[in-house]
């Protein structure tokens, strides 16, 4: 008896001990940075303008502090369960002119994140919520 009483125990211990791990831990993409596509890259040209380039690819991530002439775009990330992908652009100008374009990272295929799915359960029934009343206020005419 007192045999049965130590492995019912013994094996309860262990089924405790391996439902602990039994459940991973909850992990999502974790994008970071200025999303940079090998058909943003490819649409850079030397001699563009620095507005230009801001309206292709956005605000620089990184600008030297010293020297305004190179600009970084940089993009990371961590996949929940695969790893980290980085990519990196660094943009040298002469003057207000792209004079060269370095790439750090794959480029040969795109990145796709999921859509997201919802706006989350703190704000749940968000399409029964009526308009901003702000929004339908005309301002006042003087003569009406």
């Amino acid at each position: 008896m007192q045999k049965l009483t130590r492995i019912i125990t013994l094996s309860v211990a262990l089924l405790m001990i391996s439902g602990c791990s039994y459940f991973g831990v909850y992990k999502r993409d974790l994008p970071q940075g200025n999303l940079v596509t090998e058909a943003m890259v490819e649409q850079l040209q030397p001699g563009m303008s620095r507005q230009q380039v801001v309206n292709l690819m956005g605000s620089p991530l990184l600008e030297a502090p010293f020297d305004s002439s190179e600009w970084d775009y940089v993009y990371r990330l961590d996949k929940a369960y695969a790893g980290v992908e980085q990519r990196r652009i660094t943009l040298t100008f002469q003057g207000n002119r792209l004079a060269a374009v370095d790439r750090h990272g794959n480029f040969s295929r795109d990145i796709s994140l999921p859509d997201d799915q919802g706006v989350g359960p703190s704000v749940e029934g968000i399409s029964d919520v009526q308009e901003d009343p702000i929004d339908n206020v005309t301002p006042d005419r003087p003569g009406e």
